[in-house]
């Protein structure tokens, strides 16, 4: 086949299966082999793709390259058909009429090769013919008289009922490989199988974290993911065992009529007890397998789609800016690990204080931050919410609350994922001189400057974000979130002079290696003045520069448009629309007023659009605006310090973190994160948990049960009154 010919299909499949044009879909395409980074393209080639999003174009790219996979798998079945010399021409037309995987192998089952069944061993005596007259039901003649003519005792078939049986395995085989007969059970067995589970054999009595699922039984269309992923883990943990189940009687008379079942044949009876045995012993048992898979990885999308999500809130998170903090990571018995850190995130102080050891150590530990917030002047004072941390925020509110004038603001602040960044490689290179426990407490005060350039540098996996994220494909979870991290980080857009290599390397085009040569050429031969200076970098040739140079940001360099998100190809149109409008090029950046007096119809041609003219025309108003919203601190009630201060029928304010596709977790401030139920989200039906909060949101909640014993809280967000 030739190349374009190939293409074509692919554009036209992709079209089919995404619902986008041909045009745009070919557009994407193209990019992507012309090295094109995801970013880049939703951003800068908006005229060719139509406007796709970042989800659109990743949607493009992945069922191309699974349709030119599907190609190169055809080619393989064709050539061992044909190696067998049974590739009909009938076979070859439908083989590369195949549009799904499963399509093409219930073509190929019957031809590839196979160990030894009791179909095979039947033929090895001879009783393929007998069995070719079952399934043919011809109105005259008699079974038993037909299997007469088969005896072999030499060869095992010592009577009529043993040629019988045998030319029956034969027929079920040869029935249960018909891809017409395959995919009539697939599509019954997807839409009235039963997903059961119940305790495994062996499996020890008493109470278990699976005793939901002892007795379970639900159709397959409509098992949500997480009861899938949680049923699945009970039976990898010996708990549970599970099983797909289809009652043969439900699809064999079905079956029975697609093969030619005749009332009037004398081998009816023979091909309907063949047909229900293979049904039972090899079709059933072989696409219960395949849909145990199949449900799997729908599990797995769905789940990894709630993490995305998550993260994605997670990493645009208002952040509060570069401004002096004191990050304090809470300890009883190690004492608390207390660190000033600058507008930049550098560490400027730091002490490790006890609180609950004696008073004299108690009135070290105000001493010191009292000392702190008389030099540094922060902002804010965050605690992170591990053990101690009320206490720790009760005992620093009321030493700010006694100090006159302006002091910062006390709040406590999630600290999940700050163990793993302080034992990281990352940390180390950052805060060599710093021990574990304080990298974290730099780490807790950096993520409330700018979550994104911190949560970045910890393993999305750590951040406690999904469900059943251990549970699930490992690859497809990678990937889903390298993608929403390379998102959210180019949506933003990076300081190129500020920025670790850990934030650099999901920039569009740089990566790990180039990340650390860019912050190596800055280290040694300063800051950067201009995106143009980027090409001095050792390996960043223009290829990279054109896919990167618009996330980065160079502030008070030597050209104002370098601060923005106009891309360096457009800053001669630019500088064009300045002219135009009289103005130089500074005084048109940043000048709200001005940019409302260009008409976008006028520099509307080649490869620029509206699109891109709309772009240039928002960024010159507001250049390098920050997308994220404004920070917001939050306080928890001064009442609630602990699960046993939590009443029935309390209300509260909390911290939405984590939503799963059963409902929220929320942060009350009593380390213990309480459980808003789908069902308890709002007055309404809820279908997704997303359509009503998002990772990061301030919520109203009532307690609706406390379970001390299981540390479990129960909330409700019907009708609570915001406060």
């Amino acid at each position: 086949m030739m190349i374009s010919e190939r293409l074509d299909q692919t554009i036209r499949y992709v079209a089919e299966q995404t619902g986008l044009g041909s045009q745009k879909v070919r557009a994407v395409v193209e990019l992507v082999a012309e090295g094109a980074t995801v970013p880049f393209i939703a951003r800068y080639r908006k005229e060719r793709t139509g406007g796709l999003d970042e989800v659109q174009i990743r949607a493009v790219s992945e069922r191309a390259a699974a349709f030119e996979a599907l190609f190169d798998r055809r080619e393989v079945v064709l050539q061992s058909i044909e190696s067998q010399g049974k590739l009909t021409d009938e076979l070859s037309r439908a083989i590369a009429a195949c549009r799904s995987r499963v399509e093409l192998e219930d073509l190929y089952l019957p031809f590839r090769p196979k160990r030894r069944t009791r179909a095979s061993m039947a033929r090895e005596k001879g009783l393929e013919p007998l069995a070719v007259e079952i399934l043919e039901q011809p109105r005259q003649g008699s079974p038993k008289a037909s299997a007469s003519r088969y005896l072999d005792p030499d060869k095992g078939v010592a009577d009529v009922d043993a040629a019988l049986q045998g030319a029956r395995d034969i027929v079920a085989e040869v029935v249960c490989e018909r891809s017409d007969v395959r995919q009539l059970a697939r599509e019954r067995m997807r839409r009235e199988g039963r997903l059961v589970s119940k305790r495994a054999k062996g499996a020890a009595d008493g109470p278990t974290k699976f005793d939901q699922y002892l007795q379970y039984d639900e159709l397959l269309s409509r098992a949500p993911s997480h009861r899938i992923l949680a049923v699945f883990r009970g039976e990898a943990d010996g708990v549970l065992r599970a099983a797909i189940e289809l009652e043969p009687e439900a699809v064999g008379e079905r079956i029975l009529r697609v093969v030619g079942e005749d009332a009037r044949s004398p081998f009816r009876r023979e091909l309907r007890e063949a047909t229900l045995d293979g049904l039972r012993r090899l079709l059933l048992p072989s696409l219960e397998k395949e849909l145990r898979g199949e449900l799997k990885e729908r599990a797995d999308r769905e789940a990894v789609e709630v993490f995305a999500k998550n993260l994605r809130n997670a990493l645009l998170a208002a952040p509060f800016g570069e401004k002096v903090l004191i990050g304090v990571d809470p300890g009883q018995r190690t004492g608390c690990k207390c660190v000033v850190v600058g507008e930049t995130g550098t560490p400027l102080a730091h002490e490790t204080l006890y609180l609950h050891r004696s008073d004299r150590e108690r009135e070290q530990f105000g001493r010191v931050i009292a000392a702190w917030i008389e030099r540094y002047r922060p902002a804010l004072v965050v605690v992170g919410n591990g053990t101690g941390g009320r206490e720790t925020e009760a005992f620093l509110r009321e030493l700010v609350a006694a100090r006159p004038g302006t002091s910062p603001t006390v709040m406590l602040v999630s600290e999940v994922g700050a163990s793993v960044y302080s034992a990281s490689e990352i940390a180390r290179a950052e805060l060599p001189d710093f021990d574990v426990s304080m990298r974290g407490a730099v780490s807790i005060a950096r993520r409330v400057q700018d979550p994104l350039a911190e949560l970045v540098k910890i393993d999305p996996q750590s951040v406690g974000l999904g469900q059943y994220q251990h549970d699930v494909d490992h690859k497809l979870l990678t990937a889903q979130l390298q993608a929403v991290v390379e998102d959210c980080v180019n949506h933003v857009g990076v300081d190129l002079n500020t920025a670790s290599p850990a934030l650099l390397q999901h920039v569009a085009g740089v990566g790990p290696a180039l990340a650390r040569r860019i912050v190596a050429h800055r280290d040694g031969r300063g800051r950067f003045a201009s995106r143009k200076e980027l090409l001095a970098v050792q390996g960043l040739g223009p290829k990279t520069f054109e896919q990167a140079a618009g996330f980065l940001r160079v502030r008070d360099g030597d050209n104002p448009l370098d601060a923005s998100a106009v891309h360096p190809e457009r800053y001669r149109l630019v500088e064009r629309i300045a002219a135009d409008l009289g103005l130089a090029l500074s005084s048109l950046v940043g000048n709200a007023e001005s940019t409302r007096k260009i008409d976008p119809s006028r520099y509307v041609g080649g490869d620029v659009g509206e699109p891109t003219l709309r772009d240039i025309i928002a960024e010159l108003a507001r250049p390098g605006r920050d997308p994220r919203e404004s920070f917001e601190p939050i306080r928890y009630r001064d009442d609630v310090n602990s699960l046993d201060d939590l009443r029935k029928g309390m209300s509260l304010v909390g911290v939405v973190t984590n939503v799963t596709a059963f409902g929220a977790f929320v942060d009350l401030g009593v380390k213990q994160d309480g459980l808003v139920h789908i069902s308890q989200l709002a007055d309404r039906y809820v279908r997704d948990p997303h359509d009503v909060v998002a990772v990061g949101d301030r919520v109203s909640v009532r307690v609706l049960d406390v379970d001390l014993a299981r540390r479990r809280i129960s909330l409700t967000m019907k009708a609570v009154a915001d406060g």
